[in-house]
């Protein structure tokens, strides 16, 4: 796991961390909502995850002597400097479990704590659950086109910086089986999975010494790249040799890997060539600027590809790039608090919350979480949270409490999740949700609304800072 003290933050954070304490607001008691407000990729769904790691780093959230050093460097307050000496995050989160399906405008994590705090890690929170949300769900839609096929992060090299850290372990969650990062699969306990690249054969002189020569290093697990001259003419009839070396030996070719060209045409002409060499165990792996979208085409195209090595695309949670996730204060020093705003969609929520998902008499979702207060236990009734004119009353139906306690005073609450277990749980908490929530093109939208205490509350508080203010 990457290193982070608290300076791992936006400055003005600290600047205001540091007004609180001179100000004697420090002690205060604050709670922070994270949601964002829109779904990415223009989806249907989103997967949270980041959770863990979030966890982890809060644990030991504090200041370096280093880096009070530097904060005294940059003119803060000497007083405030001896106060964050002792600094360590103490607060309270309760959370939506990591891997479960969320959706805009409703809470899915919150902190409580004093002011500054839970001020202090708002940078890390929006850094950390924004991308790996980002990422797990992007690999989830790529899980979805690739059926049973395999699927490889293959996107270290493509990524922003030590983003493809953080993305392999999103990424597993969402769906993916492998990656090509070394100190992820290392750290997450990720399988790792990587074949050559075009330099390896471009070093020899002819192509097939150095299929060879990497078979003869890599009994167990030699996947040949076969597009470094000619696919077809070249790179195939080659690995073929090679493989059938190979089987004299008593060892079997893994795979071959198609990183250019009309990949459905030569996945098909490879698996006949192949099969008819007797090396049908042969898979055949394919990369090259995939993403859900053109991997559903192979699939439709009935290229008979059983691996997919996903690289830029994937990590970069191409086309939306960011999760507009946010971070906004609730309450404070024991009152509810709100941010007005022109925009109604942009209209925060005040107090504690609870969400409840609706399930009916079958314990089936019946596609709605409803936000409350976190007091309330009956949640099927709901408003619109932006239109008043809209509400909808659930007969015959349960709740389901999603915020659950996961970190107090600083210390987690239970043993850490393994990404396995994580990963399960998110494939079956997707599965509850039909296709119509699933597809790519218009999907249904998953409706949020607001209890009727909740929206009285907010309403009041609504009208009460415009008065004060106009």
């Amino acid at each position: 796991m990457q290193n982070f003290t608290a300076t791992y933050t936006d400055l003005y954070q600290i600047s205001m961390a540091q007004v609180y304490f001179q100000k004697g607001k420090h002690k205060h008691k604050a709670i922070f909502d994270y949601f964002f407000r829109k779904l990415p990729f223009e989806g249907g769904y989103a997967i949270f995850a980041g959770l863990e790691t979030v966890l982890e780093i809060l644990e030991d959230f504090q200041f370096s002597t280093s880096d009070l050093d530097y904060l005294k460097d940059q003119g803060l307050d000497p007083e405030f400097i001896e106060y964050l000496k002792d600094f360590k995050f103490q607060g309270t989160l309760t959370s939506s479990r990591e891997g479960d399906i969320v959706f805009p405008t409703r809470p899915v994590l919150q902190v409580e704590g004093n002011m500054v705090e839970a001020q202090l890690v708002e940078t890390l929170l929006l850094n950390i659950l924004n991308f790996q949300t980002l990422i797990a769900t992007k690999a989830s839609r790529i899980r979805k086109s690739a059926g049973d096929a395999m699927l490889i992060d293959f996107g270290m090299r493509r990524a922003q910086g030590t983003g493809s850290y953080h993305a392999s372990r999103a990424a597993f969650i969402g769906g993916f089986e492998a990656t090509s990062n070394v100190a992820a699969g290392k750290d997450f306990n990720i399988p790792i999975s990587g074949t050559m690249a075009h330099s390896f054969v471009q070093s020899y002189d002819d192509e097939v010494t150095a299929f060879r020569d990497f078979a003869l290093s890599h009994p167990n697990t030699t996947v040949l790249l076969i597009d470094t001259y000619d696919t077809l003419k070249s790179g195939l009839h080659n690995a073929i040799k090679v493989g059938k070396e190979m089987e004299s030996r008593g060892e079997s070719l893994k795979g071959i890997r198609l990183d250019s060209g009309d990949l459905s045409y030569l996945a098909k002409k490879c698996r006949k060539a192949l099969d008819e060499a007797g090396l049908d165990e042969v898979k055949i792996a394919a990369s090259n600027q995939l993403d859900e979208y053109v991997i559903k085409s192979l699939k439709e195209q009935k290229g008979p590809i059983d691996v997919f090595g996903v690289g830029t695309n994937l990590v970069i949670g191409d086309p939306d790039a960011a999760l507009d996730g946010v971070y906004k204060l609730a309450f404070a020093n024991g009152k509810p608090r709100i941010k007005l705003s022109e925009n109604l969609a942009k209209l925060t929520m005040p107090h504690k919350k609870q969400v409840y998902r609706i399930r009916n008499a079958k314990g089936e979702l019946a596609g709605a979480d409803t936000v409350t207060l976190r007091e309330e236990t009956e949640a099927l009734h709901m408003n619109h949270p932006f239109d008043q004119s809209k509400s909808i009353t659930f007969s015959n139906c349960s709740s389901e409490a999603l915020l659950h306690p996961v970190m107090e005073n600083g210390k987690r609450l239970y043993a850490p999740k393994t990404l396995i277990e994580i990963k399960t749980y998110s494939r079956k908490r997707l599965a509850e949700f039909t296709e119509e929530f699933q597809r790519f093109q218009n999907p249904h939208i998953y409706k949020i609304g607001l209890s009727d205490q909740l929206l009285e509350e907010r309403d009041q508080l609504r009208n009460h800072y415009k008065n004060i203010n106009s």
